[in-house]
């Protein structure tokens, strides 16, 4: 969508002109002087909030020394700069002409206040320049500080010019690697031949810019002494970090621009032998769009009040997110860690109340509340090693897991007695395992028991990953769903005693000898007094516990703002028209109330936008979606409920209809899957998923000269290679 200037008689737009625009500055004391600049009257009664957002001037409207160009991607404003350049009279030639931007007439009193200003002014940097002039005479060391201050603004010399330089191809490298995913380092060091040398990844890179005529690179390392050092691990590292956060500053930059936002979290991950959580933020666009970005991994913490700090802190302190402006959270992760999530969830609640916790669109609803189901961590962790396949995505996965064991069963076991295929030692070895954990009684108990209880939320969950329309109705029968499931819990005797001659008859079939676990069995030896049953003892240990847990986090997940939320979901047209435009958004819509322009004129803008669907052409379709919504030509004219539907928007809940703007999460599926894990590197993860964000090489560069030297140039401190006798560079 195109940015207009909202200068009077200033026509430039975005898509018309290579031009900067510069959005009206928060700042209340400086919005206000920009608006009393620009002479428009309209845009007296907008606050700076409102004209941040909505309002526009091109960089023709400022002087040339307000303007910094730090680079061919980069333009930005000095944080004291105010427009000056204004044409308020070409309308008087042509006063029929109709003006959208009307300019104010001022009064002679207004006149002469605007003139006194700028002599005020005038006068005071004239006075202010005399004083610094009378203490640099008296005090030469204060006239060397203020040229300090000064120093950005000076020529660089040669010798800073070629040091900059030096460092753009050191990071070039650097990005190149991580886009390609080419891990840092080369071969391991046990795969080497004794004394055989053979360079790491960046260097054979390094050398080969070199020989292929990079001046810049040639020049540091001939005129440097042999043996000298050039750059480190520990700056590499340096550089790594640095290019990670300009390339995530780019994308938080568009969401704070979209002020809306919810955090997502993947599967915990294994990064070098270390756990880390990979983040992914969504929030809708300039252009309507709404995205799913990845912005970083977060180490992991076993302790979940740990974790909930870190996870904070990162987020707002070192990402610079607002997380007043975020609007939902979803965790995806397996059972290990979905207790500590929820902790984490619980305390940004308690911060931020309209964080609503929700279920994310890419997870299936049976899957999550199976994954959330406690069990043993250390039995989990050894059936995820024995599978790996992604048979988990469906809503129905324990009903086809059910139908299909007793032919999976028969294959793994042929695997290893079928005498007519030779099979691989390492694969036989696998399907034994794998065919031993699955024949076990106690697994097929669970899944029946699963696959049963799950059956009450199959269609829920379904509807919650299908149209606007089916996950608005979804959220009004969550109440159904859950009486079912309290009428199981009342007669759970029932229930169990089918679900258990369910799970015996698999068993028979697949000729598995049905027993209590081993370690319940020599406990009950000792007591002679408790002779449980095989039924009784999976009813009161898993057919029990596991109908608790999922009424409970049915309840947890979909709390009365999450519902509240989806109940708003009757603003798209579609649904409207299902209601037969019998709504009332407007008290669903109360939680979102701050977030609206005009919060005063709510009721009667959504009054207008239903007569506008109810009487409509028979040719015009209703849309069907928030995206459809948002795109709409017309929905400028209804700032409240565009402001509305672009939060909707962005709750985990709703999926990302475009799949164009859904990369961030397969990107990282990507690398996950293409990298071994000794490889990773969480900084050149960010490079490669994020490979199609503009890079500012120059804001690179002055970043790690501001950071990491003394001075602007220090062209010796950059260690990296050993340049050896015969002329080779070796690595350190």
């Amino acid at each position: 969508m195109p940015n207009f200037c909202a200068a009077p008689n200033c026509t430039r737009k975005s898509t018309q002109s290579d031009l900067a625009f510069f959005r009206f500055p928060r700042d209340p004391a400086r919005c206000q002087k920009w608006v009393e600049n620009c002479r428009r009257a309209d845009l007296e009664d907008k606050t700076p909030d409102q004209l941040n957002k909505h309002y526009r001037l091109c960089a023709k409207h400022f002087e040339t020394s307000m303007i910094c160009r730090t680079s061919p991607y980069r333009t930005v404003l000095r944080d004291n700069a105010i427009p000056t350049i204004f044409d308020l009279t070409s309308h008087l030639n042509n006063p029929h002409s109709r003006h959208r931007k009307r300019i104010k007439e001022l009064s002679e009193d207004e006149i002469r206040t605007l003139k006194q200003k700028k002599i005020d002014e005038t006068s005071e940097q004239e006075q202010k320049h005399k004083e610094i002039n009378n203490s640099n005479a008296q005090n030469p060391s204060a006239e060397e500080g203020s040229e300090e201050q000064d120093e950005d603004i000076l020529p660089l010399t040669l010798e800073e010019k070629e040091n900059k330089e030096y460092l753009k191809s050191l990071f070039e490298i650097l990005i190149l690697m991580g886009k390609q995913n080419i891990p840092l380092d080369g071969h391991e060091a046990d795969e080497i031949p004794e004394g055989l040398f053979t360079p790491d990844n960046f260097q054979a890179l390094l050398e080969c810019r070199i020989n292929s005529g990079e001046e810049v690179l040639r020049k540091r390392f001939e005129t440097t002494a042999v043996n000298t050092l050039f750059c480190s691990k520990t700056q590499q590292k340096q550089m790594l970090e640095i290019c990670e956060s300009c390339i995530r500053e780019e994308t938080l930059r568009e969401v704070r621009d979209s002020h809306f936002f919810s955090i997502i979290t993947d599967d915990v991950v294994d990064i070098a032998g270390e756990e880390h959580l990979p983040v992914l933020v969504r929030f809708v666009d300039e252009a309507h769009n709404l995205r799913e970005e990845f912005v970083g991994f977060l180490p992991y913490e076993a302790d979940a009040e740990i974790l909930a700090v870190k996870f904070h802190t990162t987020i707002t302190e070192k990402w610079g997110l607002n997380m007043e402006y975020c609007r939902g959270q979803a965790y995806i992760v397996s059972s290990g860690f979905s207790s500590k999530m929820k902790v984490v969830a619980s305390r940004l609640l308690e911060k931020y109340p309209q964080a609503v916790y929700t279920l994310c669109s890419s997870c299936a609803l049976n899957m999550w509340l199976a994954k959330s189901v406690p069990n043993n961590e250390e039995r989990g962790k050894e059936l995820k090693e024995i599978c790996h396949s992604q048979w988990t995505g469906r809503h129905d996965a324990f009903e086809i897991l059910v139908d299909l064991l007793q032919a999976l069963v028969l294959c793994l076991d042929g695997i290893n007695s079928d005498t007519n295929i030779r099979w691989n030692n390492c694969i036989a070895g696998r399907a034994f395992v794998l065919c031993s954990a699955v024949t076990d009684f106690d697994f097929i108990v669970t899944i029946v028991v699963l696959k049963n209880v799950l059956s009450f939320t199959r269609a829920f969950g379904k509807n919650l990953q299908g149209q606007t329309s089916d996950v608005f109705f979804a959220a009004s029968s969550l109440t159904a769903v859950l009486h079912s499931l309290n009428e199981v819990m009342e007669n759970i005797e029932v229930y169990h005693e089918f679900w258990f001659e369910e799970a015996t008859n698999l068993a028979t079939k697949l000729d598995i000898q049905m027993k209590l676990p081993g370690k319940f069995r020599r406990a009950q030896q000792g007591n002679l007094e408790t002779q449980l049953t095989s039924e009784s003892y999976y009813k009161e240990t898993l057919s029990v516990p596991t109908v608790e847990h999922i009424i409970q986090e049915l309840k947890d997940i979909f709390s009365e703002q999450h519902l509240k939320a989806l109940k708003c979901l009757s603003l798209v047209p579609s649904v409207m028209g299902q209601l037969k435009f019998n709504t009332s958004e407007e008290h669903h819509a109360d939680m979102y109330r701050s977030d609206l322009p005009n919060p005063d004129t709510l009721s009667a803008e959504l009054h207008c936008w239903r007569i506008k669907w109810k009487h409509r052409g028979k040719d015009i379709e209703l849309p069907s979606t928030i995206y459809e919504a948002l795109h709409l030509p017309d929905i400028k004219f209804f700032p409240n409920v565009y402001a509305l539907l672009k939060v909707l928007c962005i709750l985990p809940v709703m999926k990302v209809e475009n799949e164009r703007y859904e990369n961030g999460r397969k990107r990282l599926k990507a690398y996950l899957r293409n990298t071994l894990t000794d490889q990773r590197s969480s900084n050149l993860a960010l490079l490669n998923i994020n490979f199609d964000i503009k890079h500012d090489l120059d804001l690179m560069v002055d970043t790690y000269i501001k950071l990491y030297t003394k001075s602007g140039i220090e062209s010796t401190m950059f260690h990296l290679c050993v340049i050896s006798a015969d002329g080779t560079l070796e690595l350190f």
